[in-house]
């Protein structure tokens, strides 16, 4: 729940918030309205959702300068729904993301956040960048969207629509729309030219009374009174999986939108359990009113801090700003032309792609482009949760396998090292005898049968020397293979014995049995030079080397 602190932190900088929280209402309002319609369930529940998800994750949250609302990764989760669940099935779906996120924040989830690698964001976002865009063409054309579930299907249907009756007045608009918000913040980036573009679109189709552009239509002058008269409990069950997605993309929005808003201010750092039950709490609240799912939004984050807010104080301000508008402009509002919100998300997904950002990625290694370049696609061909875990699944592949390829186990030039130890034939007796193999690294599933093959090749020597002082970490599985080795060659006469085995590692070997075979013939040792020792009482006791009377010294070393 929130804290003192949340609340007197808002007393630091009054005047900036208040200032950054207009600038961000002004830049979300075009948004807001365009993910509404894009979502399918219009553009007055984009305005819902950004005024009451907005206020109620502002208050939450876990972040003082996150801003949520709409967004087009959601919009692009939620056309399948709405084409397979209708209106209904959306805002059941956003109720049970919310009972989800909240239970992620309860089981402290929020944490994990942190393993995401960046190949697998940017490639995320690249995707969803080329998704947001294609959804756009048929508003951008002016032609009726065309059924269909993948984008790419219905970008080109819209085409194909706009070639046999083209709308040059739609298609003039957008790109008009478009060419300003990008050209406008290069050359001035404070301004919010977003708004700029839509107002001049919309002025320009009520004075040349262009009836070919579209506008919105009349939207509500305020909120609807809360409801839950879309909920049928008997399709629970079934929207359960598109629930999952949702949550799940709100929670990874939310957490990585945190996270880039820590990195561009000094001293400001979220809480990602916070976040995450400030972001259920939202997407519990906006469907009563009939809002879509929300999520925290990178772009309007990015343009809260940069316009000096300190505090929720600016995300509230946001929320209320937009609130007033829903109540006293609706009418004006309800005439902006449907082509010019194509528009601002058409620049909007332009400016997603990070360009430098990608072009180090696809340098940085091989893996990294693999994985950017796969989650891409994934996205942009299947769906933004299946297109997370691919890029995750292989990301974790590739670096198990780099991780993996680290691991060496390398033959050690066997030397008594003992000076006035042993006699020349001795030393010969011992090099010809004993082999030593020192194991660097990890030791698990991921290459450890590589070693079985090495230690079963073996071959012409009576004790292998095992010194295990300098391997990182052991599983199971690794355990496992090093038992199999130990009885190959104990079957073949092969004495083994081990040095430097790390507390860390007898969990492992003790649970599958390797360590009871080694302490069983006594060839455990402490360190190396012991074991040596061990061999060389070994080879006597087999009459390879001659009995000593005299004590065998052993020289302490480090492992």
């Amino acid at each position: 729940m929130p804290a003192r602190g949340d609340f007197e932190v808002m007393r630091r900088s009054p005047r900036g918030d208040l200032l950054a929280g207009l600038t961000v209402a002004i830049v979300a309002l075009p948004l807001a309205l365009g993910f509404g319609v894009s979502s399918g369930l219009g553009a007055e529940a984009g305005l819902a959702t950004a005024v009451v998800a907005g206020a109620l994750a502002a208050l939450f949250g876990g972040s003082n300068l996150q801003v949520s609302g709409p967004t087009g990764a959601m919009t692009v989760v939620l056309v399948p729904i709405v084409a397979q669940y209708g209106p209904g099935g959306v805002l059941t779906v956003g109720l049970m993301a919310g009972v989800l996120l909240i239970a992620l924040a309860l089981l402290k989830a929020g944490q994990y956040m942190r393993y995401v690698p960046a190949p697998v964001v940017e490639g995320f976002t690249l995707g969803i960048a080329c998704v947001i865009g294609l959804q756009q063409i048929p508003g951008a054309l002016g032609v009726p969207e065309p059924d269909g579930e993948k984008v790419l299907a219905v970008a080109w249907r819209a085409v194909v629509e706009f070639a046999h009756a083209p709308n040059w007045t739609a298609s003039a608009l957008s790109l008009g729309v478009a060419a300003v918000m990008l050209l406008g913040a290069r050359w001035r980036p404070t301004v919010p030219f977003s708004i700029v573009a839509v107002i001049a679109a919309t002025v320009i189709v009520q004075v040349f009374h262009l009836d070919a552009a579209a506008p919105i239509g009349d939207l509500p002058s305020g909120l609807p009174a809360p409801s839950l008269a879309f909920l049928d409990l008997s399709a629970l069950g079934s929207l359960l999986a598109p629930a999952v997605a949702v949550a799940a993309l709100a929670a990874l929005e939310s957490l990585l939108s945190a996270t880039v808003a820590d990195g561009m201010t000094v001293g400001q750092k979220h809480d990602p359990d916070k976040e995450l039950f400030g972001q259920g709490i939202a997407n519990l609240a906006a469907p009563l009113f009939g809002g879509v799912p929300a999520t925290a939004a990178i772009a309007r984050t990015a343009v809260n801090v940069r316009t000096g807010a300190s505090s929720r104080l600016a995300a509230l301000t946001h929320a209320a700003v937009l609130a007033v508008i829903v109540f006293a402009a609706a009418p004006l509002v309800s005439k902006i032309p449907l082509a010019a919100l194509a528009g601002v998300l058409l620049a909007t997904a332009i400016r997603m792609v990070e360009v430098g950002s990608l072009r180090a990625m696809a340098k940085a290694t091989r893996s990294d482009a693999v994985v950017l370049v796969l989650t891409a696609a994934a996205t942009l061909v299947l769906d933004l949760v299946y297109a997370v875990i691919i890029g995750l699944v292989v990301a974790g592949a590739l670096a198990l396998k780099a991780v993996a390829s680290q691991a060496r186990m390398d033959q050690v030039d066997f030397r008594p090292d003992l000076p006035g130890e042993h006699s020349d034939e001795e030393h010969a007796l011992l090099a010809e005898h004993i082999v030593a193999y020192r194991i660097d690294g990890p030791v698990f599933f991921a290459g450890a049968h590589r070693f079985l093959l090495e230690l079963s090749e073996v071959s012409d020597v009576k004790v292998v020397i095992l010194r295990m002082s300098r391997v990182t970490t052991m599983d199971a599985t690794g355990a496992l293979v090093l038992k199999d080795a130990v009885q190959k060659l104990n079957r073949r006469g092969i004495a083994v014995m081990t040095s430097g085995i790390r507390p860390g590692q007898r969990q492992a070997l003790e649970a599958v049995g390797a360590l009871d075979l080694l302490r069983h013939e006594g060839r455990e040792y402490a360190t190396t030079p012991e074991a040596i020792a061990g061999a060389r009482k070994h080879l006597e006791q087999a009459g390879l080397l001659p009995l000593k009377h005299r004590p065998h010294r052993i020289r302490k070393a480090a492992r």
